[in-house]
């Protein structure tokens, strides 16, 4: 007969998986076997989509994005989790409980998945980023194609190379990821009144073809920085045109004065004329 002391305790009813499975603070934030960022590319490309990804129809506190995070999916497996390049979410704060900063993204204690995850192509991880290398073992972690499509159903899932400017995206379509069409050059999401698409310009003093956010209607959506420059040179463009009208006005009544000065020379009083 088994002791009582090897039963483990239940509760009555059972608590939800969120309150007994471990939390962010429970779980490892890094691999000790794939130290750091890859390159700078990663590093800038990510941050670039990071600034840019204001969804117009969302509160901006309810709008999260992070770059190399830790993404855990699995409630059977909670070690397992996948990192990727960049992802959105919607309809989550910024911070973790409205307190602290996140360590990972553990998706059974957040209140939404990822809409949209981007991967930056490298040549040894194309092949998984892709789909066409699938986990078979049941005892091995899905790829992250089977992740994105299967277990948190991504609605977006983009993938960019680099090395050939080349866009691909999928998006989950009754159950299964379906390449899109690009609308202009560009990936549209109606659904967050934002697209996706190559804009070629200087980021960080760096002139390439880079990833970012667009409005629907094709607009760039600045950064901050983008941002601040506009706003002086829309103040700089305001104080030179009000310098302009006050040369302007202050010309004009000149030659009012000139035009009076003549015609009281002519036996005109100007101030009787109508």
């Amino acid at each position: 007969m088994t002791s009582s002391s090897h039963y483990i305790p239940q509760s009555d009813p059972p608590l939800p998986p969120w309150e007994t499975l471990p939390t962010m603070y429970d779980l490892p934030s890094d691999n000790p076997e794939e130290p750091g960022l890859p390159d700078d590319f990663h590093f800038l490309q990510p941050l670039l989509l990071y600034l840019t990804f204001q969804p117009i129809n969302w509160n901006p506190e309810l709008v999260y994005s992070a770059a190399d995070l830790n993404l855990y999916y699995d409630l059977q497996h909670p070690l397992w989790y996948k990192r990727p390049d960049w992802f959105g979410v919607v309809g989550v704060g910024k911070l973790y409980k409205g307190q602290d900063l996140r360590l990972s993204y553990v998706t059974w204690q957040e209140p939404a998945n990822p809409f949209v995850v981007v991967e930056l192509l490298s040549p040894g991880t194309e092949d998984e980023d892709l789909g066409t290398r699938r986990t078979s073992a049941a005892d091995k972690p899905p790829s992250k194609w089977e992740v994105y499509e299967r277990i948190l159903r991504i609605p977006y899932y983009i993938v960019f190379s680099r090395y050939t400017n080349e866009l691909r995206a999928f998006q989950l379509v009754g159950g299964h990821y379906e390449p899109m069409n690009l609308t202009e050059g560009r990936l549209l999401m109606p659904e967050i009144n934002l697209s996706l698409g190559l804009w070629q310009g200087s980021f960080r003093d760096i002139e390439k073809s880079w990833l970012r956010w667009f409005t629907l209607r094709g607009e760039l959506i600045p950064s901050p920085t983008e941002e601040a420059a506009a706003a002086t040179e829309r103040a700089m463009i305001a104080e030179q045109e009000a310098t302009e009208a006050k040369q302007e006005a202050a010309q004009a009544k000149r030659k009012a004065e000139q035009l009076a000065e003549r015609l009281r020379q002519l036996g005109v009083n100007p101030d009787e004329l109508d």
